[in-house]
């Protein structure tokens, strides 16, 4: 997208109702926040006031959240391959279709199945109880009847690298470490590779299972799931999350010096190839409709929860911003299309999949909505190789974020990633298609309370944050429809 460098700073206290309540985040340095709305007035780029009006308009009767409601409540869990997931796909068709998106469909995509099934995982010793406790995605079972073993603890994957074989030999891993709270969510990824890495390393040394503190930022007894994929050629044992607050108790009695043993039941197995789709829908463009503007967001779930956070939000969040650009008084030039991808959890086919088929469209950005109801905070924009200093954002976005700036988003110098879905279209030809991502940054420092647990219901999501990052997509959105100058 080639944005023009000029904007009126007047937009500046306009844009000010459209949800900046609370405090805000510190400017960085030759962020818009630091431009002194005293500076001379110069013309707005054509596209300036058209956002404005529509973000303005958004900021009241926005139904982000009533989509929410509606998918959670027609399909439930939607983990792909399960019951739940052609219903998701069948709401996700007709709602576009109720909002007045053109070119409505559902691009078949094959994914793997993985079935839970019944679990049980029990304290024998020193004090009988059962856990909170998951499998992890992707899995194997425990034998029939399952298994006992006596636990041994590390506290992250270099101490399990470290441990001695014949102190794995015949017992349970026990892999404890914390996750830290953080607004940009950087914890998830110090932590995740434990959840993905821990099974295979741990059959390695001789283990017989492996149980790991959840990942994720709460103290409460929510088991957190979430992908795990074993090591090429490794041997393959069970795998699952305790609570972290179970995970306290278990930690306390190793400390002590007690020896702690487990029952483990989990009935988890391979589902075999399904069928899913990738749901797709478009608000067409006028002279430049061949070039399109991705939004993105992913449809299914994990089976604990109703996935209303995780990411109900996020396709509330694209579906509703391409709402309101349809009904928009300046049409976009370039084609808005909406698409909710299958498979994010426990695979990314439905990434895949659309990559294979529409890597050769011209696709001008691409924006992912993937982090829960979080207000929008952080705006990071691809656009670093015209900066003449990293640390300053070039012209062609300088409008942009000085029109999210009074809604408390901030422009970051990092360079964008886009989100999982769009990874393979982000990615160079021949198999991507090299296009440009930006990141509308959302506030995560509650998503990983939520995230993969039983308690991602429609009840813990808050209305006025989600519309809130709901219109900062609205905006990005919206403007790189309209500017091709």
């Amino acid at each position: 997208m080639r944005l023009s460098c000029s904007l009126v700073l007047g937009l500046v206290p306009a844009l000010a109702s459209c949800g900046a309540a609370g405090p805000r985040p510190e400017p960085v340095a030759n962020s818009p926040d630091s431009v002194e709305e005293s500076a001379v007035l110069v013309p707005a780029p054509a596209w300036a006031a058209d956002v404005q009006t529509l973000v303005g308009r958004a900021s009241e009767g926005a139904r982000t959240y009533e989509l929410v409601e509606g998918l959670t409540d027609a399909a439930g869990p939607r983990l792909a391959g399960s019951a739940g997931d052609p219903l998701a796909v069948a709401w996700g068709t007709a709602a576009m279709q109720r909002l007045g998106f053109a070119n409505v469909r559902a691009e078949p995509v094959t994914v793997r199945a993985w079935v839970r099934g019944e679990e049980r995982v029990e304290v024998l010793a020193p004090v009988p109880h059962r856990l909170a406790a998951a499998a992890l995605g992707g899995s194997i079972g425990t034998p029939p009847g399952g298994l006992d073993g006596e636990l041994v603890r590390v506290t992250s994957l270099e101490a399990l690298r470290a441990l001695s074989p014949e102190l794995a030999r015949g017992r349970i891993v026990f892999v404890d470490q914390r996750m830290a709270r953080a607004q940009d969510g950087h914890g998830y990824g110090e932590t995740v590779p434990v959840r993905g890495q821990s099974a295979s390393i741990a059959a390695g040394l001789g283990a017989i299972a492996v149980i790991i503190r959840s990942v994720g930022t709460d103290a409460t007894r929510f088991a957190h799931t979430g992908a795990m994929r074993y090591a090429d050629g490794a041997p393959q044992i069970p795998a699952a999350a305790v609570s972290n607050a179970d995970a306290d108790v278990l930690g306390r009695w190793l400390e002590r010096g007690e020896t702690v043993r487990l029952h483990l039941e989990l009935g988890a197995h391979d589902g075999g190839e399904a069928q899913s789709a990738n749901v797709i829908g478009e608000i067409p463009g006028t002279d430049r409709a061949e070039e399109i503007v991705l939004l993105g967001a992913h449809l299914d779930s994990w089976d604990l929860g109703r996935g209303a956070v995780d990411d109900g939000a996020g396709c509330a969040i694209v579906m509703e911003a391409g709402r309101w650009i349809r009904e928009a008084s300046t049409r976009p030039r370039r084609t808005v299309r909406v698409v909710l991808f299958a498979n994010e959890e426990n695979g990314l086919a439905g990434a895949r999949a659309y990559a294979a088929a529409h890597h050769e469209e011209p696709h001008a950005l691409g924006i992912e909505a993937d982090f829960g109801d979080g207000r929008a905070w952080a705006l990071r924009t691809p656009d670093l190789a015209d900066r003449p200093d990293p640390a300053a954002i070039s012209a062609r976005w300088d409008p942009l974020a000085r029109l999210l700036a009074p809604m408390g988003v901030v422009w970051q110098p990092d360079e964008p990633h886009g989100g999982a879905d769009l990874g393979p279209m982000h990615a160079p030809p021949p198999e991507g298609a090299a296009m440009p991502v930006v990141d509308v940054v959302q506030d995560g420092t509650r998503y990983f309370d939520l995230h993969h647990t039983a308690n991602d219901v429609l009840t813990e999501v808050d209305r006025a944050s989600l519309d809130h990052a709901m219109r900062a997509v609205l905006a990005v959105a919206y403007a790189a429809s309209l500017d091709v100058e």
